[in-house]
């Protein structure tokens, strides 16, 4: 395994806590928790602006194939969509589906969104339950497609050799990462691993089941050769995964909670981090960092 002390710099900081990074349109996009914003700015940090307001916390983001972006609403667990005039509207409620906050998603070229949440209330630190994975249609139709998943987090979409594509989700509470393959029609086949970092949970204490984690895979995005760079919530570091196996890791000297690809030849991995995710120290801090770094494989073209 390749262990990289890389050249870290600062793009964003001086923020609450950072999730959902994309790179589009020449730009990297992050929702901020808890001062409720959807912020971009060029990859050097430069020309920053606020491009949604969300009093019930923006995460997950993505794109409609019309341009209308998308973002989860975790609160109220809802989707919103952001309209060429700008006003947001409720783009799918997924409250029957939602046990815990709504968390990340990821949309297909076609614009569907696949999400997740986080299942029981993290914060309070309840015993953990398993979640839903939902599908919601372009036209905002949700359908849960899987269920019984170990806090669903963040999700990419890769080649699954020249047949087809696999959604593959990461399943912080679970030391693993979930693979689903995908139908055309954006049916969603049986969960089988991808990665496996340790075993499953063997009970529901939340202290308990933190503890026993190897690796805590928060968001994730896939590359251009179809490994998975996945942030470890818990070990201070993104790894890069190549058939189930960690065979790289960028170590960040904080916590790092999100990561993606982007930059202008896709060379850039941007890192979202903080020194915790406990709400009670973030809220009101503004310690969250978006650092980037360069990698050598730059994203899946057109991601």
């Amino acid at each position: 395994m390749a262990r990289m002390t890389p050249e870290l710099t600062v793009v964003l900081d001086k923020l609450s806590y950072l999730e959902g990074p994309r790179w589009h349109e020449g730009r990297v996009w992050v929702s901020d928790f808890y001062t409720h914003q959807v912020l971009s700015a060029l990859p050097n940090g430069s020309d920053p602006r606020v491009e949604a307001e969300v009093p019930t916390q923006p995460s997950g983001l993505g794109w409609l194939p019309d341009g209308r972006l998308l973002i989860v609403s975790m609160r109220d667990h809802r989707l919103l969509r952001r309209e060429a005039s700008g006003e947001l509207v409720v783009h799918a409620d997924l409250s029957e589906f939602c046990t815990g906050h709504l968390n990340d998603m990821v949309v297909d070229s076609a614009g569907r969104a696949y999400v997740g949440n986080f299942g029981f209330d993290l914060m309070a630190g309840d015993d953990m339950r398993t979640a839903a994975l939902v599908r919601v249609e372009p036209d905002g139709t949700a359908t849960q497609v899987a269920d019984d998943l170990y806090f669903p987090n963040g999700a990419a979409i890769i080649r699954n050799g020249s047949t087809g594509s696999d959604l593959v989700v990461a399943e912080t509470l679970g030391n693993r990462i979930s693979a689903f393959a995908l139908g055309a029609d954006g049916s969603v086949g049986e969960r089988r691993d991808w990665a496996t970092f340790g075993d499953p949970p063997a009970g529901r204490a939340f202290g308990e089941v933190l503890a026993a984690l190897v690796v805590g895979a928060d968001g994730i995005c896939a590359d251009a050769e179809g490994a998975v760079w996945a942030a470890d919530a818990l070990g201070n570091r993104a790894v890069r995964i190549v058939g189930g196996e960690i065979v790289q890791t960028v170590d960040a000297g904080t916590g790092v909670f999100a990561v993606t690809l982007g930059g202008d030849d896709g060379h850039t991995l941007f890192l979202c981090t903080a020194p915790s995710f406990a709400e009670h120290e973030r809220r009101d801090t503004r310690d969250a960092v978006l650092l980037a770094t360069r990698v050598e494989v730059p994203a899946t073209i057109g991601s």
